[in-house]
């Protein structure tokens, strides 16, 4: 059992996981208000995006990206009951590399992911978003078809990130959706079932941009860095949210919920909707299992910030994996950079060394992320210099 937080965040000691401590990520504005609530109010958000401008718009990138998905309107939760009956996974969903793949159980020492408890979100808060969830995905699939994702699209119900009619899939559906700046919110794709999703989903997306602007101040102190300057990349905190419903499947060691990526984003937040454990990192090859801690938010470090810290961050390679009899369900929040940002290494942390990564705009980046189609961490080593 690890005791101390990972060497590459010594910053978060005061933030993170298990016996890495309990203290309550303080408000933003704790300085000037002491009385404030945990997850802060909309008022003090946005006080704080009209300061920082707000030109993340998240639909933006995804207007300008022009990169092209196969249309594919399976449903796996679909697929999985009719295995019941034929007991054959479809031949698209075999991946005969999971076989080969070592697997150690815990993975709480290893850096790039941490776990962050006594966050402030209400609990009230994370318990109904966990009812409204789970209830969305128990819905008729005509009722999920109601937010389908678009030809070509990328928010909304369905099967995302299939760019060819010969890829393997994921044995997952997804609800993916642009969640700030609210301005951008594309609300044909937001679930009217159950009723109260929309308000759930709004308040929860507001609590986690306070935690992350909290954390992005972290992160510049323990960097040397300029506190602006790192929320100037952020700016207006973009921010998606990709929700997960994995089925179970009976042979599970045949199929993979999501395949081996790492995040293009700066910081992702994942919560577990219920009890089954899934997630999975990648080091020396190896496969690590993360235990959740109950409450807790699995934090880990994006492409976008291993490049901007020149590496002193990793961005992980991660996976899922499918449990045999227990549906899981997650909710990843992704902070992105906003559209108008140039990504390269923070000059500061060139005193000592070369940048080991090129520089470019932040569409250029996003769409040579996607375009690279989430194969493990082929894009991030395609900017990396003098390799």
């Amino acid at each position: 059992m690890a005791t101390g937080p990972p060497s590459a965040f010594p910053w978060a000691s005061s933030l993170i996981t298990r016996a890495w401590i309990n203290r309550r990520l303080p408000h933003p504005n704790a300085a000037t208000s002491s009385a404030a609530s945990p997850g802060g109010s909309a008022s003090d958000l946005r006080e704080s995006l009209s300061l920082q401008g707000n030109q993340g718009r998240m639909a933006e990138i995804f207007d300008k990206m022009k990169v092209e998905f196969v249309d594919q309107d399976e449903s796996v939760q679909v697929i999985a009951d009719n295995i019941c009956e034929t007991g054959e996974v479809p031949e698209r969903y075999v991946r005969s590399e999971i076989k080969a793949d070592p697997v150690i159980v815990n993975a709480e020492a290893l850096g790039g992911f941490f776990q962050l408890v006594n966050h402030g979100l209400d609990g009230g808060l994370l318990q109904q978003i966990k009812v409204d969830i789970t209830e969305f995905f128990s819905l008729p699939l005509e009722d999920k078809l109601a937010v389908a994702i678009p030809p070509n699209g990328i928010q909304g119900f369905g099967h995302h990130f299939v760019f060819s009619k010969e890829q393997k899939l994921d044995w997952v559906d997804m609800l993916f959706l642009a969640t700030r700046p609210v301005e951008e919110r594309s609300l044909a794709f937001w679930p009217t079932k159950p009723s109260t999703l929309r308000d759930t989903l709004d308040k929860y997306s507001l609590e986690l941009a306070n935690v992350s602007a909290q954390l992005f101040k972290f992160m510049a102190n323990n960097l040397g860095v300029n506190q602006e300057a790192l929320l100037g990349i952020f700016k207006g905190l973009p921010q998606s949210m990709r929700i997960n419903y994995y089925p179970p499947c009976s042979q599970a060691n045949k199929v993979l919920g999501l395949s081996p990526h790492t995040d293009g984003v700066g910081m992702t937040f994942l919560l577990q909707v219920n009890d089954v454990e899934g997630l999975q990192i990648r080091k020396d090859d190896k496969w690590f299992s993360v235990k959740a801690i109950p409450g807790a938010l699995v934090v880990n470090i994006g492409d976008a910030l291993e490049i901007l810290t020149n590496g002193q961050y990793k961005s992980i390679e991660h996976r899922a994996v499918i449990n045999p009899v227990k549906e899981r369900i997650t909710i990843a929040t992704f902070l992105s950079v906003n559209l108008g940002c140039t990504i390269g290494p923070f000059q500061e942390l060139l005193k000592t060394g070369e940048a080991r990564y090129k520089v470019l705009d932040s569409v250029e980046f996003t769409k040579g992320y996607f375009a690279a189609k989430l194969e493990g961490r082929r894009y991030l080593k395609s900017l990396k210099l003098g390799i």
